[in-house]
């Protein structure tokens, strides 16, 4: 069977969403198990296009965040200690979104919410895999150790992709690149720039690991709008799940893939920043979008969750 390439956009904002659907649906096609394809070469071609295109638009993100990065200390606990901080003060950390689906959320409006984040998982096993190639060993070795546990240990029933899919079918959940607002698209389509160009590998190790720092908390919010709109604990596992393994991640991430590879070479800690700032700002720039979405003008008062 002939690979048929996504087409490759024209230059454009590379934040809008026509770019990111483009983008998206070229990361869909090329990251899948194919055969042989008779027209290689002209496939490369496309896919140097689109690398490039890819390209501009990590360097894009990155420029939004360098300044701040080039702040991060890069002696290693200095780092850590900035790197830990980023739960507080990282971009869209504490958005008033995830109190609003924890406490008032409807079913519906959970739906299109959980609609919008499938859409746009780039699938943290295959990123966590892409990233470990060629690492020192020590980080390589965590990273191996949280793999493992995305792959719920050799246990197909605890893994966490069927996890998620789980929760789509029982929301009735089928999620499009064309339903899917451009700034969803563009989270994943960064996770998974960085995690599959060497370029980016430490830029990668921080992205992946400041998700495990912050998403317990919103986890914990998701976990409790699913139980208040009617989701029994067999279904939201994933996210009840999530709000405490991730601390754990977390804590072994930075203490065991940070620390030494900032005391190996100091230089990564600046990349590692960066790579957590354009995660973080992708987050935000998500959640901006969905709480116009959802809220249009109307802002609701909510209480502060603990």
């Amino acid at each position: 069977m002939t690979r048929r390439s996504a087409p490759v956009p024209a230059a454009q904002d590379c934040f809008s969403d026509a770019f990111q659907r483009d983008l998206a649906r070229w990361n869909r096609t090329r990251l899948e198990p194919q055969f042989p394809d008779e027209d290689w070469r002209g496939t490369l071609e496309s896919d140097a296009q689109m690398l490039q295109l890819e390209g501009e638009f990590l360097e894009a993100l990155r420029a939004q965040v360098q300044a701040e990065a080039a702040s991060a200390p890069t002696a290693p606990d200095a780092f850590i200690a900035w790197f830990e901080g980023l739960i507080e003060t990282g971009p869209g950390q504490g958005d008033p979104l995830f109190p609003w689906i924890a406490e008032r959320a409807t079913r519906d409006e959970i739906r299109w919410f959980f609609e919008q984040e499938a859409a746009g998982e780039a699938g943290f096993d295959d990123l966590v895999a892409y990233t470990q190639v060629k690492l020192p060993d020590q980080a390589k070795l965590e990273l191996a150790r949280n793999y493992w546990d995305e792959m719920g240990r050799g246990n197909a029933k605890g893994m966490h992709g069927p996890m998620l899919h789980k929760i789509s079918d029982v929301l009735d959940v089928r999620p499009t690149i064309e339903g899917t607002v451009g700034e969803s698209l563009a989270l994943a389509n960064a996770m998974t720039g960085m995690a599959t160009s060497r370029r980016y590998a430490w830029h990668s190790v921080g992205a992946l690991g400041v998700i495990e720092l912050t998403a317990p908390g919103r986890s914990a919010a998701v976990a409790q709008g699913l139980r208040r709109v009617g989701l029994s604990g067999k279904e939201r596992h994933y996210f009840d799940l999530h709000a405490v393994l991730d601390v754990k991640h977390s804590e072994a991430w930075n203490q065991e893939a940070l620390l030494p590879l900032v005391r190996e070479d100091p230089r990564r800690a600046t990349a590692i920043a960066e790579g957590a700032l354009m995660r973080l700002t992708c987050g935000k720039r998500c959640f901006d979008r969905y709480r116009k979405q959802l809220w249009g003008a109307h802002t609701p008062q909510l209480a502060v969750l603990n």
